[in-house]
């Protein structure tokens, strides 16, 4: 097949792509808000159908997932691709430039709300579908699409809709929702992704907030109680103080280092786009910090709500307070362990009147480094990006790879058209069109050659 008559089309229909990638950005599917799900997950099936491929949209408790399924050249081969349609809340408003439904094309970048996460993925691979069914008529292997809806809110129900659809999903390897290329335009390979469990802790004090004059000295303050409960989760020293919190910790390897070893250091980087002058930790940069960034858990207080938080002053003691609170877990541990561990240390401690509630999550998986799939995905990406792709071992970001390593049992690589400045989950989000040429010539050439 001629990768020239690939790229031509790519370049030639681009402006197709787009709008087809800007109808999908214009259709709100905040999944944190139950905004437009479902209306999301019709117009994903119908983008399947419209290239031949037979498509369901499933039901797994919460959104709905999408899937998609064409047989091609070779049938003994079978890629899955996974995305996702659902996008985060678009808030702060008041910060985008542009409206964030509304997608606004200017300076070779498109902006819009999951523009990037998960949107121009899924289209930029249809994209390359349609290049190679224009090429040939038909793919060169058969083709799976799985697309979830619950991403960006912990994908609660996949891991159970994947144990109960294994056969259907069967594949030999996977292509993973994102990838991109880092701050010198160097394509990368992330190999796995640290696990996550999010948890809501609240207390009730009071059956309505109290006048503080009143019920300051003899009342019991849920802000407070909250605020002491969540003390006893972390020291000063970053230290989870959960007992048998790191006891089943798996390692990293000396491969892993020596793969960070390769990375260039991403101090200066780092703090020259977060602002942050200083790391945790005494860290300074190196592999150090990249280690420590992906290979220790971590505990995040993500955000607190409590009595009064407006304009001025009003003497309030709160009845309610609630915390959202992510735990980043590593190799080793469990989701069902992390919850029982936390729920056992908060009784410990005197709080038992702190209610758990588990808002999603999973653990965390790697692909060997050495699989040669990966090889294949980190091949082909060398003529698109006119440079070599880098071996990444493991991110501090989570999503659910777990099944698709351990119950589907595939290899599965990162591709993508994200750079350092895509802003995903911020306001402005965006992508830069020649990125998203390069996935879409990127994933033809994949296809092609695993067909073989």
């Amino acid at each position: 097949m001629s990768y020239s008559k690939i790229d031509t089309y790519l370049q030639t229909h681009l402006d197709e792509s787009i709008a087809e990638l800007c109808q999908l950005v214009a259709q709100p599917s905040v999944g944190a808000q139950n905004w437009g799900m479902e209306e999301c997950a019709s117009l994903v099936a119908g983008m399947l159908q419209k290239r031949g491929f037979s498509t369901e949209i499933l039901p797994t408790g919460g959104a709905p997932v999408v899937f998609g399924e064409r047989k091609g050249r070779n049938t003994a081969k079978t890629l899955l691709f996974y995305c996702h349609y659902d996008v985060q809340p678009a808030e702060p408003l008041d910060l985008w430039e542009t409206p964030p439904f509304e997608p606004s094309l200017r300076d070779g970048k498109l902006y819009g709300r999951g523009v990037s996460d998960d949107k121009s993925h899924i289209t930029s691979r249809l994209f390359a579908v349609d290049a190679l069914l224009d090429a040939d008529g038909e793919l060169p292997c058969n083709v799976k699409f799985i697309i979830e809806g619950e991403e960006e809110t912990g994908s609660l129900h996949l891991p159970k809709f994947i144990t109960a659809n294994k056969e259907k999903l069967a594949a030999d390897a996977c292509i993973w929702e994102f990838g991109g290329v880092d701050h010198r335009e160097i394509p990368m390979q992330y190999l796995g992704l640290r696990g996550i469990c999010y948890v809501q802790l609240s207390v009730e004090t009071a059956a309505i907030d109290v006048h503080s004059g009143l019920g300051g000295s003899i009342f019991p303050n849920a802000a407070w109680r909250l605020v002491w409960a969540l003390n006893t989760l972390k020291g000063q020293d970053e230290k989870i103080r959960i007992p048998g919190w790191y006891d089943d910790i798996v390692p990293p390897t000396a491969r892993d280092r020596a793969l960070f070893d390769l990375q260039p250091d991403a101090a200066p980087e780092y703090k020259k786009m977060y602002g942050v002058k200083e790391f945790l930790k005494g860290l300074t940069g190196g592999t150090d910090l990249y280690m420590t960034e992906v290979f220790e858990p971590t505990c995040t207080i993500c955000g607190l709500t409590s009595g009064y938080q407006g304009a001025g002053s009003k003497t309030v003691l709160p009845a309610k307070a609630s915390a959202k609170v992510d735990f980043r877990i590593v190799p080793g541990q469990t989701i069902e362990k992390c919850l029982t561990l936390l729920r056992q240390h908060l009784d410990a401690e005197g709080f038992s009147d702190i209610q758990m509630e588990f808002l999603g999550g999973g653990p965390a998986a790697k692909t060997n480094p050495d699989d040669p799939f990966i090889k294949l995905v980190v091949d082909t990406a060398e003529e698109v990006f006119e440079s070599k792709m880098e071996l990444v071992p493991m991110v501090g970001g989570s999503g659910p790879n777990y099944p698709f390593v351990h119950e589907l049992n595939l290899p599965v690589a990162t591709a993508g058209l994200g750079y350092p400045d895509t802003r995903a989950h911020a306001p402005n989000e965006n992508i830069r069109l020649d990125l998203y040429v390069k996935h879409a010539r990127h994933m033809a050439r994949v296809l092609v050659e695993f067909s073989k």
